[in-house]
């Protein structure tokens, strides 16, 4: 019997090492999608930062890096501990696991309150940055974040194209609206707001930006519980090898 029973926890063992590889090799895998998205955030989208008032996007951009870089370094530790059988290193890996568990569910209820500020942040000041510092001196990253914002989201102005009539810039230029309002942009071709020349009727940018933001939240968020989901998985096979390793000297 005794025999019989070395041999199960052998095999037990062995099969919890497996699928603790299988899935530190998925947790491995999350932490890059999640540093991917991380320094895609911060490369392709960093233009619009010169529009908010807050450091919102760019601190979410590297909390994300940094977190991908975690779970990566904690798959590793996790690989090295199931591999090595050392009960000592899956304690840290455990620990680890349970630490980015909670800060996950941290991270959630602040991105929440924080999208509520932001959503506030951008109806207030979104209008007025766009009037008061389009074109303007010193400005160059804000007008250039409009024009882009018009463009990628084909819209123009932050409510509406009106927006733009009180715009410093457009009063002293020969314009009724900057020529990134324009479908077809070309030079000039902001003189002229007929709706087939510009996106009038479109939407304005606010809230294709809000649209855009959220969507980047719900994206963010079903990759967290699809992450918090394998830690608790990870945790369990964790603790059963933890556990094996103690009654079996395999």
């Amino acid at each position: 019997m005794d025999a019989q029973g070395e041999k199960t926890h052998t095999c037990g063992t062995i099969c919890l090492k497996y699928l603790l590889l299988l899935f530190n090799v998925l947790f491995w895998l999350a932490g890059g999608a999640v540093l991917a998205v991380g320094v895609w955030t911060l490369v392709e989208k960093s233009d619009y930062i010169s529009l908010l008032n807050s450091s919102f996007y760019s601190t979410s951009a590297y909390i994300l890096i940094a977190a991908g870089i975690i779970v990566i370094v904690t798959g590793i530790i996790g690989c090295c501990a199931t591999m090595k059988e050392m009960r000592s290193l899956l304690i840290v890996y455990l620990s680890l696991l349970l630490f980015i568990f909670l800060l996950e569910i941290i991270a959630g209820v602040l991105a929440y309150i924080t999208y509520q500020e932001l959503d506030e942040e951008l109806r207030q000041n979104l209008k007025v940055t766009m009037q008061q510092k389009y074109r303007q001196p010193g400005e160059e990253s804000v007008t250039q974040a409009v024009d882009k914002l018009q463009q990628e989201f084909k819209c123009c102005g932050s409510h509406n194209s009106t927006d733009w009539a009180d715009s410093e810039w457009v009063q002293s230029n020969e314009r009724l609206v900057p020529d990134s309002c324009c479908k077809t942009p070309t030079d000039l071709c902001g003189r002229r707001d007929h709706p087939s020349n510009i996106y009038r009727v479109e939407g304005g940018c606010i809230m294709k930006l809000e649209e855009f933001i959220l969507s980047q939240l719900y994206i963010l968020g079903s990759v967290g519980i699809g992450i918090a989901f394998l830690q608790l998985v990870g945790m369990m096979f964790t603790c059963c090898l933890y556990q094996n390793l103690k009654e079996d000297p395999y």
